[in-house]
Formats: C-alpha cells, sequence, structure tokens
C-alpha cells in the first residue's frame, strides 16, 4: 500500500487529535495485519497477556483470601507491626479487614522499603536474614501520625471480587516478589528487561534518553514472534530506547482496541495492557496506586478477564497479573536478601551504591489459563535453575522464553538465574471447559467522592510526563518543569495523551512512506511538541 497523499496525511492527523478511543488505529486498521503476522508456536500457550497493577502487597490485596484457601500463605489476623521497630516494649498494631480508599500514598522508596524491611536504615540492619519485616508501622506513623493502622489495612475477599474470583479459579503464586526494593519504574523495567540499567529510583538521563538494555520484545521479534502494548495513557514502555524507533510504530495500540482485536481472535503473541494511570472526573484511574480507587481496578480486570474469555485465541492463552511493588503496605512474608545476582554489574548510584542483591516485597502474581487446574495455589518454585532462586518479575521474560521457545539466551544473569513456571499448563492434555465466563460484579466504589483532576501529580505521573515531553522533544518540559506552574493530574493527562498521539501518528505516517519507497526503518521519528493548553485530549 503505498502512502497517502500529504493533504490526506493533514487532515488526517487533525481527525485523529478529535477523535477518541479508536484514534491510533484509524486509518491504518488495514495496515495492523501486515506488521502483526502471528508466528506459529509449538505449545499449548501462544497467546500471552500481561497486566502489570500498582504499588499494592499481597497481603494488602488477597491476604484475606486465606479464609477461603487455607493453603494460601496469607493473613491470620495475628500478624502485627510495633510503632517502633527497635523498642521490644512499644505498642504494636495488628493487620485488619478494613482496607478501603488509601489516601495518602504510603513511602515506597528505596530508603522507606530498607526501614519497612529492616526496621531502620543502621548498615548492620541489613545484615539480618530473613529480614523481620517490621518497620511499615514506623514508617507510615513517620509520614503521618496514625497512618501505620492504614498500611496494615487489607481487603476482604468482596471488595476485591475479579482478584478473588480469578484466585479461586486458577493460579495464585505466594512466593512471588518485586524484583527491586524500589519503586514503580525500576520494577516494570526488571519486567520487560530483567535488569534496570542501574535504575534504583527516577533517573533524569536515562528517562531523556531511554534506557537502552535489550527487553524480551526484541527477542520475540527476532524468533519471528509479534507483540502489541494497548496503553491508556502512555506506554510506559517508551521508557526503552528500542521501543521508540519507527520500525516499532505499529505496536502500539489504545487500550479499547484490545477488546476488538481479542474478539476478532487477532491479538499477537505477546500483549502488555498499560491501564489508566491518570485519575479523572469521566476517566478515572484503574491502575491500583494509591490514591486511586480499587473499586476502578477490579472493574478493569473483571473486563479484561471476560474479554479473553469470549476470545476465539482462550484456548492458547495466558492472563498474567501482577503488582509492580508493594506501595508501602504491609506484607508478613520475609524478602528474599541472599543468593540474589546482579542482572549485569551495574550497581546504583550514591549515597547507596545498591547491587541488586536483594528483591523487593511480596506482591500478589496470578496465572489465568484453561490450562491451569482450578484453586492452584504456587508456593516455592519447582523449577529453579539455582538454589537460591525465586519467583520474582524477572521470572516474567525467562518464562516467556521458555513458553514461546525463544532463540535468543537470556537478557540478563537475573532472568537465567529466575525461577520459571512453564510447568503450570503441563497437567492436563485439554484445555478446561468450567472456566467462568463471567466474575461478580466490583463494588461500584470504595471512596466517597468522585476524583476531581485537580490534584498535584504523583512521583511516577511526573515521571511519565517527562516521557511524553521527551518524545516530542518538548523543550519546555523536557527536563523537568522548572520555571511553569506545577500541573495537575487532569493537566497532565490532557498533556501525555497528547504527545504521545503526535508521536505515534507521526511515526506511522513515515513508517508508510518508507516502506513504500522501500527504505530503511529504523531511524527515530523527530515530531513537534505540544502545550496542555493547545490540544484536545484524546479519550
Amino acid at each position: 500500500m503505498g502512502s497517502p497523499p500529504r493533504p490526506l496525511l493533514t487532515l488526517t492527523l487533525l481527525a485523529l487529535l478529535l477523535t477518541p478511543a479508536l484514534a491510533l488505529d484509524w486509518p491504518f486498521e488495514d495496515l495492523w495485519p501486515r506488521h502483526h503476522k502471528k508466528a506459529q508456536i509449538d505449545g499449548k500457550i501462544k497467546t500471552i497477556v500481561l497486566l502489570v497493577m500498582e504499588n499494592r502487597s499481597f497481603d494488602h490485596m488477597v491476604g484475606w483470601l486465606k479464609r477461603l484457601n487455607p493453603e494460601i500463605d496469607g493473613l491470620t489476623g495475628e500478624e502485627s507491626n510495633p510503632e517502633r521497630a527497635r523498642d521490644p516494649n512499644s505498642p504494636r498494631v495488628f493487620v485488619s479487614d478494613d482496607a478501603e480508599y488509601v489516601d495518602p500514598d504510603p513511602g515506597h522508596s528505596f530508603q522507606a522499603i530498607q526501614e519497612e524491611v529492616f526496621g531502620g536504615m543502621d548498615a548492620d540492619l541489613k545484615k539480618q536474614d530473613p529480614p523481620p519485616m517490621n518497620g511499615f508501622v514506623q514508617n507510615a506513623n513517620n509520614m503521618f501520625t496514625g497512618f501505620g493502622r492504614r498500611v496494615m489495612s487489607a481487603f476482604r475477599p468482596e471488595v476485591v471480587s475479579s482478584l478473588t474470583s480469578l484466585a479461586m479459579e486458577f493460579a495464585l503464586f505466594d512466593r512471588w516478589f518485586a524484583a527491586v526494593p524500589s519503586s514503580t519504574q525500576p520494577n516494570r523495567l526488571y519486567i520487560h528487561s530483567a535488569t534496570s540499567h542501574g535504575a534504583t529510583w527516577n533517573d533524569k538521563k536515562e528517562l531523556t534518553h531511554g534506557f537502552p538494555q535489550k527487553t524480551i520484545f526484541d527477542s520475540i521479534e527476532e524468533s519471528g514472534l509479534s507483540f502489541g502494548v494497548y496503553f491508556a495513557n502512555l506506554p510506559s514502555t517508551l521508557f526503552f530506547r528500542n521501543l521508540r524507533t519507527v520500525r516499532r510504530a505499529f505496536n502500539f495500540h489504545a487500550f479499547d482496541l484490545f477488546f476488538n482485536h481479542a474478539k476478532r481472535g487477532v491479538l499477537p503473541n505477546y500483549v502488555i495492557l498499560e491501564p489508566r494511570y491518570f485519575d479523572l472526573p469521566d476517566f478515572p484511574a484503574n491502575d491500583d496506586h494509591p490514591s486511586h480507587d480499587v473499586a476502578e481496578g477490579q472493574k478493569m480486570l473483571k473486563k479484561v478477564y471476560e474479554a479473553l474469555r469470549a476470545s476465539p485465541q482462550w484456548d492458547e492463552s495466558l492472563l498474567l497479573v501482577t503488582y509492580d511493588e508493594h506501595g508501602g503496605f504491609f506484607d508478613h512474608v520475609p524478602t528474599p536478601v541472599t543468593g540474589i545476582p546482579n542482572p549485569d554489574g551495574i550497581t546504583g548510584p550514591p549515597p547507596f551504591n545498591f547491587g541488586f542483591d536483594r528483591l523487593g516485597v511480596r506482591v500478589a502474581t496470578l496465572a489465568i489459563s484453561p490450562w491451569v487446574e482450578k484453586g492452584t495455589v504456587v508456593h516455592e518454585p519447582r523449577l529453579k535453575p539455582s538454589p537460591s532462586s525465586q519467583f520474582e518479575h524477572s521470572s516474567i521474560p525467562a518464562t516467556v522464553k521458555k513458553l514461546f521457545n525463544l532463540s535468543s539466551d537470556f537478557l540478563t544473569k537475573r532472568d537465567a538465574w529466575a525461577a520459571t513456571f512453564e510447568d503450570l499448563f503441563t497437567l492436563r492434555d485439554t484445555p478446561r471447559t468450567d472456566c467462568p465466563m463471567t466474575l461478580p460484579d466490583p463494588p461500584k466504589a470504595l471512596r466517597h467522592s468522585a476524583p476531581t483532576g485537580n490534584g498535584p501529580l504523583s512521583e511516577w505521573q511526573e515521571e511519565l510526563v517527562q516521557l511524553a515531553a521527551q518524545l516530542t522533544e518538548d523543550p519546555v518540559y523536557l527536563y523537568g518543569m522548572f520555571g511553569q506552574p506545577p500541573m495537575n493530574v487532569k493537566q497532565a493527562a490532557a498533556y501525555v495523551e497528547s504527545q504521545v498521539l503526535t508521536f505515534l501518528e507521526k511515526q506511522r505516517v513515515q513508517l508508510s512512506e518508507l516502506e513504500a519507497f522501500g527504505s530503511d526503518v529504523t531511524p527515530r521519528v523527530e515530531a513537534v511538541g505540544k502545550r496542555p493548553d493547545q490540544v484536545v485530549r484524546s479519550r
């Protein structure tokens, strides 16, 4: 197909800025199959869908599922934390089942997590193995008086009904840990590349230039397979430099296209779902990040599962659901601190110089597939490349490599070490036929008022704004919002959606033109940035 004439391109781009939901795939939908040819895989699992939620611990989200299945290493009600971690006579705060709407956001920086896990920042405390997990209340109370009770609270099973139903119907891992004892960005990098390239927190230089390491997406393409990223606001996978190239322009889609593609049975081999990260009146965030309403995440999870369950691809699919990190919420299972390899020899920056030799706090992870036996609880891994191997986020690219029989080597020493779970799908000769078609309706809302979009940005949202500025090389916001009035959530959402739309559509136009002339399709596309007050928000 030749490139559209220039006047048509101009009209097309204008229409895209004004068109909701499907904007990122029209009018290029007829080109979509050419860029997503799905290769045949000799195995039961041919489509993997990955949904990564935000900032909640295992105990906080699903700890009380132990009431429904005693095999789960969850909560009994006896778990507690002292108000002062190093005081043996300190009053204690016990876990509760009254978690609802949590505001503000608990501490989950590298320093905060060290205090939560070891009880303080002293060097000698880090020698504790296993760590006591006794500093959650202390850290929270140092933020706000009485906040410790909130981080010790957990959801009743009926409140998180989608997670509960899926855990009871499929497989729940109760020994899965974040890859890094740090915040969102480093852990999301591990999920896709088994390293954070030395990042233990927001690294503005790397954010600006893009992280350079090889990703699981590269390995998938090297084996002739396909991947797609379906996003609501902005795809955080664009933190990787390699995903910003012109030839990747058709790997990104509006989130709602997932449901269309699932219905048609044309999902690529590897699917990444990126939920709404910004909390707006008409479009509330559904990523579970505090202070976002967990009920919205449950609604989205229900919709995703039901779409995949009704898809022609269901019998060959695996839906993985996990959380990037614990978000400062209590978990009672000690974090592994020994036998964890540094992935690539890179240490973190001063003053901590972290060696990436211990894991983060435990998070809930589910494997959902008709090839998984009902009510499976996965404890310690059976497939361990090393005696110290654990389930952690690097287990995802490691298992994708095994399930898809990828020809590439492991990405780093970390995914080569990480435990894998392909054995879950070997117990059956045929897929189950009793998997529910629908899930129970979750609560309508857990908070008492709708979001306004007028609040300040979280650190994660600020990073997304900076990423959006880099994509279009917007000089105003590229190196942080210095000298500019702070954006609120509503303004930031409009900005990032406009910038990524501009970036991807210019990428697609150039890719179409290059292909029409048989040209190289690897160079970066330059795009012109826009200010938030100059754009119309895509829905």
